[in-house]
């Protein structure tokens, strides 16, 4: 009896003899078919019939196809800052490196700027200042104001008085003239007639030191009133002082704020360019051109297209695209257009678009680039065909073709929609039962008759 190995050896051989004559069989079918094919072709010549050429036909599809467009892609960062110092300093503290993730607001490093505390400390130090000569003016205006109400009262005061005097002069003036007619008529004695005189000229000075007094206190009220507003002058250098000392101190107080660097957002620090009592110059003051940290946001990135101009006039924001990373291969990424520059380069004839991509797991990294394809324009009701199968150029959306009707090749003018460089959209000239011949001969004409395989 034969050991199990032989018979394993005795089927492998039945195996190959039996795929050697199937394919024997099939290459003498091929051979029957392309022989009685030529001998036709050689009897037709015998009898002077025209000769048939041989093309290759295919019906075209059911159902458009969808412009779409495929074009790489360059992952970028969603957003990126490049943090510079603002005021220079030696390195004090560094709390983040290289690959640290790292969340907003968080304080990567932090300068030493002891000239500018003591800057604060100063302009803290004036503007207190500045406040008390405040309330000082504040004071003199309240006095002021005191002593000129006085003088008005006393304007009001003197005034009275003055008034006052004056109607005792008239008194005094009517009692003296009376005792001169009584003295005329001998009816009284001439000493009375002097003293009325004396009260007399003693009302009419009293008079005129009211008068003079009304005048000393208006005076006063005009004096007064300059002070009240030489102290509200004060009180306006005051309150200017003290927004200059305000605006010091504020001063003084970002600049160091800005001794301490901060990341702006959550993200990953990927660049990192000094080190702890490293001299660092204030960018401002034209110090060095490098960052002190680059962060880059990366819960989502940017993945950035160029589209060419064929295609631009169809591309929108909202329109679905597939992101594949060569990175992470087998992965799709279903996506959006989430804008587009609405202008090409003038240079390359591409306008760019971005599309924004979750990342929560960060395995997406700035730099990597594949392929994205855009669904710009969904399929409507109708056929499509190779772009093998076109004579000729596209013409403003006109074309032609060949197809084979009663065994005879005829050129039928058809209207081209959409059109990727492989497969073209037929608007109008083909029906679905049509042969359509593929790589139409360069000598085919209309009339030819036409051999099919």
């Amino acid at each position: 009896m034969a050991s199990p190995g032989i018979w394993k050896w005795l089927l492998g051989i039945s195996a190959v003899i039996a795929l050697a004559a199937g394919a024997g069989v099939a290459y003498l079918t091929r051979s029957s078919l392309t022989a009685a094919a030529q001998a036709q072709e050689g009897q037709d010549r015998i009898e002077g019939k025209p000769s048939r050429v041989r093309v290759e036909v295919m019906r075209p599809s059911k159902g458009a196809m969808d412009r779409i467009t495929v074009q790489p892609g360059t992952v970028q960062a969603y957003e990126a800052a490049q943090l510079f110092a603002e005021v220079p300093g030696y390195l004090k503290e560094q709390s983040a490196d290289i690959g640290d993730r790292v969340t907003r607001g968080q304080v990567l490093a932090t300068i030493d700027v002891p000239e500018l505390e003591t800057q604060v400390i100063r302009y803290a130090a004036m503007l207190e200042q500045a406040r008390a000569k405040l309330k000082v003016a504040h004071a003199r205006v309240a006095s002021a104001r005191a002593e000129l109400d006085v003088a008005k009262s006393n304007v009001t005061k003197f005034e009275a008085a003055a008034a006052s005097a004056k109607s005792m002069r008239r008194l005094r003036e009517k009692q003296l003239a009376r005792y001169r007619e009584l003295l005329a008529s001998k009816s009284i004695d001439e000493r009375l007639v002097d003293e009325k005189e004396e009260q007399s000229d003693a009302a009419t000075e009293a008079e005129r030191a009211a008068r003079a007094a009304i005048l000393t206190a208006k005076a006063q009220v005009t004096s007064d009133a300059a002070k009240v507003d030489q102290a509200l002058a004060d009180v306006t250098d005051a309150e200017a002082a003290i927004k200059v000392a305000e605006a010091e101190l504020a001063r003084a107080q970002v600049l160091v704020k800005f001794a301490t660097i901060v990341s702006p957002y959550d993200g990953v620090v990927t660049q990192r360019n000094f080190f702890r009592g490293d001299f660092v110059k204030a960018a401002t003051e034209g110090g060095s051109s490098l960052p002190m940290f680059m962060v880059e946001r990366t819960d989502k990135m940017r993945v950035v297209v160029q589209i060419p101009d064929r295609d631009v006039p169809y591309a929108d924001p909202g329109d679905p695209a597939t992101v594949e990373i060569d990175a992470l291969p087998g992965r799709k990424f279903e996506a959006k257009i989430s804008r587009i520059a609405n202008s090409e380069d003038a240079q390359t004839r591409l306008m760019r678009v971005e599309i924004d991509l979750p990342n929560p797991q960060g395995r997406i990294r700035k730099g990597m680039y594949g392929r994205v394809t855009i669904l710009l324009e969904k399929a409507g009701d109708g056929l499509s065909i190779p772009s093998a199968a076109l004579v000729g150029k596209v013409n403003e959306g006109k074309a032609a073709v060949y197809v084979v009707r009663a065994g005879k090749a005829l050129l039928v003018p058809v209207r081209v929609g959409i059109d990727n460089g492989l497969q073209m959209e037929i608007v109008a000239g083909l029906r679905a039962e049509d042969d359509v011949i593929l790589h139409p001969p360069s000598g085919l004409t209309d009339g030819t008759e036409i051999v099919t395989h």
